[in-house]
């Protein structure tokens, strides 16, 4: 496999991009809405990782550009991300890894109001 695959699945933040266009196209503001924590600019550079990497495709369409993934990229890699999205704890491992890796300010809890 070459190294530019490599080090683009080693993001967990690419790795969820990479999830969000596996089964269809997205618009880049698409995948923004479904990452709030990042920047659009973050996803934007993350998408640009991933197509140089050749692990997703991008066409423009008027103003808009649409990302899908290209599974084949991948080989028998592609079998393994599959059974590995499906799992429950790899989602856990997600969260803690995309908490982990966020920057800037903590989101802040909200207080339940207390009935009086």
């Amino acid at each position: 496999m070459e190294p530019a695959v490599l080090d683009a699945l080693a993001s967990p933040r690419r790795r969820e991009i990479l999830r969000l266009v596996w089964t269809g196209e997205q618009t880049a503001g698409a995948i923004h809405r479904a990452m709030p924590d990042v920047t659009f600019g973050a996803v934007s550079l993350q998408l640009r990782s991933l197509v140089e990497a050749g692990l997703v495709e991008a066409r423009t369409e008027r103003r808009n550009r649409f990302y899908r993934a290209r599974p084949e990229a991948l080989g028998p890699v592609a079998e393994i991300l599959e059974r590995m999205w499906d799992d429950a704890l790899w989602k856990l491992k997600l969260a803690a890894e995309l908490e982990e890796t966020r920057r800037g300010p903590k989101p802040r809890r909200r207080r339940k109001k207390r009935k009086q």
